[in-house]
């Protein structure tokens, strides 16, 4: 466990130091498209953020080369190599499509042909296991195409969710914990060593993420672009493949010990299958509505829109940061909930708590308006951006000057609480709501000469 955590910091520490740099050099290379109609932001942020988080996952790959446990897996496998040479075409690709725009079909393209690079590296699906039958051993031809099918729809699905500061970003550090905790119990519990390579890769993958988050939380100073979101999607989909095709599940049953039991029988069978797919369940979901909407529209799947998920929970009345939090809700939820059933499927105490939970998001989910009021000795531990909104959210709910005799008092705004609806606007330096800079601006000269 210390190795993986090393090799976690390590990453994100690399990722953290790099954003800034690379900050600075997307300004300069021009890659800040200008705002198009379906972006929340209204200025332009530099993107790229892609190069800080690929020298993330360099600086962590290396590093767990050197230790003396992990170490042994970069003889042992060929997994990793494959990850690095999948990640660094997507990434590639990514890069382009952030600086000057890349079709869509031609990086469907590229999407394939990382997927296919890792397959023929080794990283593929072996065989499926089927509960009741067993493993059901794939022909090369049926793996590869399995693969590369998980592989572009996991980067896809992050890709389509990357619509807020910190969303992208943080729903797969979710994921990636969710996994790593489901991970590592297989290698060190059961002590399956073809579990490892997995394990890996979601350590890396939350260093990545977390290095990344300071940066990109609302409001953002810089985004991940294509080249973060397809190449962390990429890296999830390389976990979901190696704990999927190449951990037998048979052996899952042994070390259980729960033969006797149906059910604890067949929930370490469909695990491999469902766990990578729960943890991606939110943008997955996703991406399948906005490709039934945009086909049942006429237009392209690949044509961009503002329906979805977190441009609704915009529309319904959730501030940005909000909406945020609510798609993290949502993600954790499904994630943590499917590792606390693979480990105690037959607890009704789990199933209690995901059923109440689940009540508690959508009392959160439908009440856009409700504002918790922050107490007065807790602002100290808001940052400082946070606790001027929320001052002066708490000034503007109190008018001093009554309506005099006669006059009618105002309506109450909806919209007026800026510091937790109206989402702020990243700009070069930093974020600045509107509501403060139009505060601040100059009044203009008056001509007294005449």
């Amino acid at each position: 466990m210390r190795e993986y955590l090393l090799t976690l910091c390590v990453t994100a520490a690399v990722t953290y130091l790099l954003t800034g740099p690379v900050r600075k050099f997307a300004i300069a290379a021009g890659a800040m498209p200008p705002v198009r109609a379906r972006d929340v932001h209204r200025e332009p942020t530099p993107r790229l953020g892609g190069i800080a988080m690929f020298g993330g996952l360099c600086a962590g790959l290396l590093v767990a080369s050197q230790l003396t446990n992990i170490g042994e897996l970069f003889t042992l496998s060929d997994e990793p190599r494959a990850l690095l040479s999948g990640a660094g075409l997507i990434w590639l690709i990514g890069v382009l499509d952030d600086k000057w725009g890349v079709d869509a079909l031609v990086k469907l393209g590229g999407q394939m042909i990382a997927a296919g690079v890792m397959v023929l590296q080794g990283l593929t699906i072996l065989w499926i296991p089927v509960p009741g039958v067993g493993n059901v051993a794939l022909t090369p031809l049926q793996g590869t195409l399995l693969t590369v099918a998980l592989v572009v729809i996991t980067i896809n699905a992050v890709n389509f969710v990357d619509g807020l500061d910190g969303l992208a970003s943080g729903m797969v550090c979710i994921a990636a914990l969710a996994f790593f905790m489901y991970a590592y119990r297989i290698w060190y519990g059961y002590g399956i060593e073809a579990a490892a390579p997995a394990t890996l890769f979601a350590a890396v993958l939350m260093g990545m993420c977390l290095g990344f988050l300071p940066h990109n939380m609302h409001p953002a100073r810089i985004f991940m672009g294509d080249s973060g979101s397809m190449l962390i999607g990429l890296v999830l989909a390389a976990g979901a493949v190696s704990i999927t095709g190449q951990v037998d599940p048979d052996l899952m049953v042994e070390h259980t010990g729960s033969v006797k039991n149906a059910v604890h029988t067949m929930v370490p069978l469909y695990m491999p299958l469902l766990l990578p797919l729960s943890i991606i369940a939110i943008p997955v979901a996703d991406l399948v509505m906005a490709i039934v909407r945009r086909t049942w529209n006429g237009r392209s799947p690949f044509a961009a829109d503002r329906g979805h998920l977190h441009h609704r929970l915009l529309e319904i009345g959730h501030s940005h940061s909000r909406a945020v939090l609510i798609m993290y809700f949502w993600a954790a939820l499904i994630a943590f909930g499917a590792v606390a059933f693979s480990v105690r499927s037959s607890s009704l105490a789990i199933v209690l708590a995901i059923v109440l939970l689940s009540a508690v998001g959508l009392i959160v989910l439908l009440l856009p308006r409700y504002t918790p009021r922050v107490p007065a000795w807790a602002q100290r531990v808001l940052p400082p951006r946070y606790r001027r909104s929320r001052e002066a959210q708490g000034a503007a709910e109190v008018d001093p000057t009554p309506p005099g005799p006669g006059e009618d008092p105002e309506p109450a705004d909806e919209d007026a609480d800026e510091g937790e609806r109206a989402p702020a606007l990243a700009g070069l330096e930093g974020a600045t709501a509107l509501g403060e800079r139009r505060q601040f601006t100059r009044p203009k000269k008056i001509n007294t000469r005449d």
